[in-house]
């Protein structure tokens, strides 16, 4: 029989402190196994590996607190909503579903995401994206509101990678300065997918393979509704996201270290 809803306490009020991290994911596994589709988990505390491998494509999970690292790794459908940031790794090789953070999410956001959605209103760390990849219709979409850091798309295979550059304040929506949007080695490594940036994106920001392209009308096609999907979950104006241009960053070889291998040696 399906169910519909149900709040799991992340605290452990009898040792007063958090759950382990098996043991609240065996009450969400459970949940979500015994028929429910909304979820609600509180007080979370650092908690890893929350949804890990979940295969339930018509759950929602709505979590309250800070997940910790690998929160939807191997996901296979759900959808998490994190209404507050989230630590390292989230939507580690996932495979489908969507992840939204209401705040920000930090290293390696996406890491080798097969496909899916992950939105971020706020801003990231280091190395988001790395090595995210795409096979015929399976192509993973990481959005950022915010800023990133060094690395951002660092050996992308495919997919889609976007940072906006704006700057949430008490309700107010505004943009950040074009140079802090994103940093150096910009898609070093980049061998496959596309990386948008809201805004002018200096060469020397730019890592190894990582080129700068025509934005074409095609690409406004692709981004159209995961901007309005973006919007949506945060209530962004539209006309806004498109009131910068975007530079699209896109790889100029297919095997970016080729020319540093040692030829005596492959």
């Amino acid at each position: 029989m399906t169910k519909k809803s149900i709040t799991i306490e992340a605290w452990s009020k009898k040792k007063n402190k958090p759950l382990r991290y098996f043991e609240l994911n065996e009450k969400i596994h459970r949940a979500a196994n015994e028929g429910y589709k909304n979820i609600t988990v509180k007080n979370v505390y650092g908690q890893r590996f929350i949804c890990a491998g979940m295969e339930h494509k018509d759950v929602k999970v709505d979590i309250y607190g800070t997940p910790g690292n690998d929160l939807g790794v191997f996901m296979d459908g759900p959808t998490i909503e994190v209404h507050g940031s989230a630590e390292d790794q989230a939507g580690n090789t996932m495979n489908a579903g969507t992840i939204i953070i209401h705040g920000n999410a930090w290293d390696v956001t996406g890491l080798a995401a097969r496909n899916g959605k992950i939105f971020v209103r706020g801003n990231g760390g280091y190395r988001i994206g790395i090595h995210m990849k795409e096979y015929r219709e399976f192509r993973p979409i990481v959005v950022y509101g915010g800023a990133a850091k060094e690395f951002f798309g660092e050996y992308m295979a495919g997919g889609v990678l976007v940072a906006l550059g704006l700057k949430f304040d008490n309700g107010n929506v505004s943009d950040l300065p074009l140079k802090d949007v994103v940093r150096g080695s910009l898609g070093s490594g980049i061998h496959g997918g596309a990386i948008f940036v809201r805004g002018n994106v200096p060469e020397h920001y730019l890592g190894v393979s990582a080129k700068i392209q025509p934005f074409t009308e095609e690409d406004r096609k692709v981004l159209t509704p995961v901007f309005e999907e973006f919007c949506n979950y945060f209530n962004v104006d539209m006309d806004r996201i498109w009131a910068r241009d975007i530079t699209k960053i896109a790889p100029s070889s297919s095997r970016p270290y080729g020319a540093y291998y040692n030829p005596r040696s492959v």
